[in-house]
């Protein structure tokens, strides 16, 4: 296996799971990578592989993720627990000063711990997020998180994937769908595939959205953090607007703009590699 497995206990005594890369004792920053809503750390797998001969790695799944425990009690999915899992995986694997790669929800993370923990941030590479989000693409979002069917074939995973996300990555392959079907769902014991998340989030998230929280203030709180902002030029949760805010409230934001592209890229992509290197050796160096 190319990483390991590993549990902990969050402060509510929650069991969460974290995939581990590379050596605990790399003299280069660390990498902590947060996924969006419903995913997990599979998502970070081929990035994690990439950055690991040099640096640690963590990939957690966010309770009620993955084979993170699912929370009986959905306020809990909000951020405030969120951040205080994150803070408990930092001290439970020694990192007090990370790089931290959000995607989405885990972007959204990344700002807030801007404000929460500012010193254990020594950049942040947002995926996809800004402090505004778009309705049109939290319409569509809450169109189908939590709706999944009860199990699927892969024939009917793809299609499923490809209903959801065709215009997110329009220049796909029949191998990349396949893939991303098998990214995207967890494998029963009988074979066939389901959503690997608690359906609870899902409403969790929807219960928000009346009243959505302003994250320009911890947005703002990284003035002094390193951030390289990445935007799928398709995008519909960033909007280019909002982008172009991104940059005029904080003039040193290093920018990718990625076409063929929706909410969110993979990180993958030879121009995601490329920046995510280049910032990395710029600011994610030495420990120390």
């Amino acid at each position: 296996m190319d990483y390991q497995e590993h549990r902990f206990r969050a402060q509510d005594d929650l069991e969460l799971y974290y995939r581990d890369y590379g050596s605990a004792t790399a003299t280069a920053t660390p990498v902590l990578c947060l996924p969006g809503l419903t995913r997990n750390s599979i998502d970070f797998h081929q990035l994690a592989l990439h950055l690991c001969p040099d640096r640690h790695v963590i990939c957690p799944d966010l309770r009620g993720r993955g084979k993170s425990a699912y929370d009986p009690d959905p306020a809990n999915y909000a951020p405030p627990a969120l951040l205080s899992d994150v803070g408990q995986l930092l001290n439970v694997t020694g990192c007090h000063r990370v790089v931290v790669i959000g995607t989405s929800l885990g972007g959204l993370l990344a700002m807030a711990m801007g404000a929460a923990r500012p010193t254990a941030l020594a950049g942040v590479i947002l995926n996809d997020i800004g402090p505004e989000l778009d309705p049109t693409g939290v319409k569509r979002i809450g169109g189908y998180a939590g709706k999944t069917p009860d199990a699927m074939d892969l024939d009917q995973a793809i299609a499923h994937i490809k209903q959801l996300c065709g215009p997110t990555f329009p220049d796909f392959t029949e191998a990349q769908w396949r893939d991303e079907a098998k990214r995207s769902y967890r494998m029963r014991e009988d074979g066939k595939l389901v959503q690997d998340y608690d359906p609870a989030i899902a409403a969790a998230a929807t219960d928000h959205d009346a009243s959505p929280i302003n994250f320009w203030p911890y947005f703002k709180s990284l003035a002094h953090i390193p951030v390289l902002a990445i935007r799928g030029a398709l995008s519909d949760i960033l909007s280019a607007e909002t982008f172009a805010r991104m940059a005029k409230e904080k003039p040193d934001l290093i920018q990718l703009s990625l076409p063929n592209r929706g909410h969110t890229p993979q990180l993958v992509e030879p121009a995601c590699i490329a920046a995510i290197d280049e910032f990395l050796e710029t600011h994610g160096r030495t420990q120390h």
